[in-house]
């Protein structure tokens, strides 16, 4: 008879985990495959969310052309303050109203209030192609401006479904959306040329805007179809009060001073080069559009590049080489393109006497001959001003030479100038150099926009609608004084490099802030270490 083994005390742990394991094990797999399915639905929103902002930016910056061609064409008899006033229009109101926008995404979520947000833009848009004063142009071109809040909702809703070690990443990406000005710029001039059938047929300009209002009623409804109602809890929960609370930090008026630089100066260049091309270097109005969107599409397309980086690195070590690069960029884009003839040293007479001969190389007065050093041919190749275009010149020339005062038979008084000296200085600028420049500040710029809204996911991640909007509207505003501030300056100095001494200046500010704020944390947090670097104390180090 076999016999019977009971369980011991012993036994139990075993049994018990014999027991409950399956169990344990169907928690595990239902607990991944629950995460699994909210990091799919993210990046559907987050590409989504991409290409909204891509079609909502291209129709905010729709007028830029538009407006350019009714009058080229002359369909409209503007002057250039009206002109300037409607293509800046939407620029102002889309900044405006980001702060609202975030607010009401913060409230209501990413889903509804993008949806809004399109959906409100059709409206304006498809009127545009019924107007038929400036004050209707006006008007709609106000309404238009609602396009550009999407930033504001697209930065929230966007941030809510990644971790804080993604957001920078996932932000970055998100704003590539910003290629939808370089879209609107390529395409929009070709189907101005098809839907008027290459000018015969004008007015059916008109048919533009509501293709623009069309695609902003198709990406509404594939909005909200493919995403997923989200929105930040505790703030859906908080007053109004509350949630304003943050923009009381200097922090985030600082943020804001950052992207007043990085987005104002990428929306501003955008504009401002293709005037900047067109007068400083001669080129086509076609030319010099495919110049300024080498500008802009780079830019567009390293946010995302930002984002990685300041997930990686973090956004305070992104924001200072960000500011470094842009510094010195600015700083040798400020040199025009110039060709100055100054007064040089001249031959003084160093006896009185009468001149007896005047050649090309010598002056003699009395018995004394005085060499002079005579205007180069233009075959030698010092007038570079004559052939500028014949060579690539990378720093500037300084030539010198001497042109005789005095004839064969003029009294000379002692110390008397008789040859003047004259020094030719050329600096070509070339617009490879320059131009390879504005692409790495471009770079520089499009890294910082991302960089900016990293930090504000790190301090404020509950706020994300709020402190986003509110450093949306600086930026915008940036991108509308820029080119109104560039054209004063410019017609106060009528030198064209001014822009990028204004850019400098708001550069090195930023940068100094940036290296105000961290001294002042680290004296707060570790204020030993801090006392060690100022006092140069090599121990600091190890």
């Amino acid at each position: 008879m076999a016999r019977r083994i009971l369980p011991t005390a012993n036994d139990a742990p075993a049994a018990h985990a014999l027991l409950f394991a399956p169990r344990a094990r169907v928690n595990a797999i239902t607990t991944d495959a629950a995460e699994l399915a909210d990091r799919r639905r993210g990046i559907q929103v987050l590409i989504l969310n991409t290409v909204a902002f891509g079609v909502c930016f291209a129709c905010w910056m729709l007028n830029g052309v538009l407006v350019a061609y009714l009058v080229d064409s002359n369909l409209f008899a503007w002057d250039e303050g009206q002109v300037g006033l409607l293509i800046a229009s939407p620029v102002l109101i889309g900044s405006i109203g980001r702060l609202p926008v975030g607010l009401l995404t913060d409230r209501f979520g990413g889903r509804l209030v993008y949806t809004g947000v399109l959906l409100a833009s059709a409206v304006p848009m498809y009127l545009l192609g019924r107007a038929e004063s400036f004050a209707g142009f006006l008007l709609c071109s106000f309404g238009i401006g609602i396009a550009g809040t999407s930033f504001a909702t697209g930065i929230a809703y966007t941030s809510i479904w990644f971790k804080k070690e993604q957001q920078g990443t996932a932000l970055g990406l998100f704003g590539m959306g910003n290629i939808g000005a370089a879209v609107t710029t390529f395409f929009a001039p070709q189907l101005l040329r098809i839907l008027t059938q290459h000018g015969g047929h004008p007015e059916n300009w008109r048919l533009l805007p509501q293709i623009y209002a069309g695609a902003l009623v198709v990406m509404a409804a594939l909005f909200y179809l493919f995403t997923f109602p989200r929105s930040v809890p505790r703030a859906a929960r908080l007053p109004l009060s509350r949630r304003l609370a943050p923009l009381g930090a200097l922090r985030v008026w600082r943020f804001g001073l950052y992207y007043f630089f990085v987005f104002g100066a990428f929306v501003a260049l955008s504009q401002w080069l293709v005037l900047y091309y067109l007068n400083v270097y001669g080129m086509t109005l076609a030319l010099a559009g495919i110049m300024a969107a080498a500008f802009s599409l780079p830019a567009a397309l390293t946010r995302a590049l930002g984002g990685w980086l300041s997930d990686r690195y973090g956004a305070r070590r992104v924001m200072y080489s960000v500011f470094g690069v842009a510094v010195v960029c600015c700083g040798l884009l400020i040199v025009p393109r110039m060709d100055i003839y100054s007064p040089g040293g001249g031959i003084v007479a160093t006896r009185a006497g009468v001149v007896t001969r005047v050649d090309h190389e010598e002056i003699v007065v009395g018995d004394k001959a005085y060499r002079f050093k005579a205007r180069p041919g233009l075959t030698q190749g010092v007038i570079r001003s004559q052939v500028a275009d014949a060579e690539t010149l990378i720093w500037p020339t300084f030539k010198s030479w001497h042109e005789p005062s005095v004839r064969v038979g003029d009294s000379v008084a002692k110390r008397q100038v008789i040859a003047k000296g004259i020094t030719h200085i050329y600096f070509q600028a070339n617009v490879w150099i320059f131009s390879a420049l504005v692409l790495a500040l471009g770079v520089a710029l499009g890294i910082g926009m991302a960089g900016v809204y990293k930090y504000i996911a790190d301090y404020f991640p509950s706020e994300i609608g709020a402190v986003g909007g509110l450093v949306g509207v600086i930026g915008g505003l940036g991108g509308f004084v820029g080119p109104l501030v560039f054209g004063y300056i410019l017609k106060g100095s009528g030198i064209w490099t001014t822009c990028w001494m204004l850019l400098l200046f708001v550069a090195l500010g930023c940068l100094v802030w940036l290296q105000f704020a961290v001294q002042r944390m680290m004296r707060e947090k570790v204020p030993g270490l801090m006392a060690m670097m100022e006092a140069g104390d090599d121990d600091g180090r190890r």
